[in-house]
């Protein structure tokens, strides 16, 4: 059984020849989810968070990313989600491989410079920080929370689900959300929103009150 790391999807160079310039060659798979979808698509937002001080392996990010995004693509839709990793495994850990074999006191130092070659790439958490986030509407709430019960299953030690008031991938709660919508103060902006202030120019006031009542 394989273990693919985080980034198992990446670019490959080709570094043959010195006095060519290395090109990257991308791999065709791709996750299904709609990662462009609007941001008046998917009000819900249900979030993991971690419940300990830990540190999360590259592979565990991945295979619980795998795990959420299956059980999404079944039970609503491939274009019916957007998951988004909160975790980026930047820490790097280090082993100092020991022998095991009959012998092998003469055949090495112990602690004798024991600084270890790199194994693999791990993600600090802290307790309340989110590991990974789903959005997608209202109607899949069940699915999203149990696609989320049956990721933490790939992580060690204690993690929480939370259904998050705000809407979206925005940092605005619902009824705020109607409310500056309303009165225009928001301009769609992909998976997100801008603000638009009270402040500025006359001209660009004059353009968002056309803009709304156009």
């Amino acid at each position: 059984l394989f273990l693919w790391p985080v980034h198992c999807i990446r670019p490959k160079w080709v570094d043959d020849q010195r006095d060519v310039i290395a090109t990257a060659k991308t791999n065709p798979i791709r996750s299904p989810e709609k990662k462009k979808a609007n941001v008046e698509d998917f009000p819900l937002c249900v979030h993991l968070v971690s419940d300990e001080y830990e540190q999360l392996s590259s592979e565990a990010l991945e295979a619980g990313r795998i795990c959420c995004n299956k059980y999404l693509v079944k039970n609503c839709g491939k274009d019916q989600f957007h998951i988004r990793m909160r975790l980026h495994p930047f820490h790097v850990i280090r082993i100092n491989k020991m022998l095991s074999c009959a012998g092998a006191d003469r055949l090495q130092t112990g602690m004798r410079g024991a600084f270890g070659k790199p194994q693999g790439t791990v993600a600090r958490v802290r307790i309340g920080q989110p590991i990974m986030s789903v959005r997608s509407s209202d109607r899949f709430k069940a699915a999203v929370i149990e696609a989320l019960r049956r990721a933490k299953f790939k992580f060690p030690g204690r993690q929480k689900i939370y259904v998050s008031k705000k809407w979206g991938f925005t940092k605005y709660e619902r009824d705020q959300y109607e409310t500056l919508k309303s009165e225009g103060r928001l301009a769609p902006d992909g998976c997100n929103v801008q603000y638009r202030p009270e402040h500025g120019p006359l001209n660009a006031w004059k353009k968002v009150q056309e803009d709304l009542y156009a």
